[in-house]
């Protein structure tokens, strides 16, 4: 549920950054979404169609890159992707990582006309 909130947030960001650039329509919208966010693209897009109607943003295409976890080994230095729930180096099976990514979310970019 908390995807209606998101949503919401990604709409006025972007309706407000439309009306600064005196844009009167977002034509399409791209948002990255990191693995470990936990948040659903579909409902994401669900909640986005409903909570966009009468405003800038109603009918904009919404594009939603998913950013896979990746990984870097402290121990052998190697830069790899890893599956949610598994936190060990996938070359050396070190537990010594730090995130390089998977918790992303972010407006990335928007078209207007």
């Amino acid at each position: 549920m908390h995807e209606l909130s998101i949503t919401e947030s990604i709409i006025k960001i972007c309706s407000e950054e439309a009306c600064k650039n005196k844009a009167s329509k977002v034509k399409s919208i791209k948002i990255v979404i990191g693995d470990l966010t936990g948040l659903i693209p579909e409902s994401i897009q669900y909640y986005f169609d409903i909570a966009s109607k009468e405003t800038r943003v109603e009918g904009a295409k919404l594009i939603i890159e998913k950013m896979p976890i990746k990984i870097e080994c402290r121990n052998c230095k190697a830069v790899t992707p890893i599956k949610r729930g598994i936190f060990a180096c996938p070359k050396c099976n070190s537990d010594d990582i730090s995130m390089i990514s998977g918790n992303e979310f972010y407006v990335d970019s928007m078209e207007v006309d």
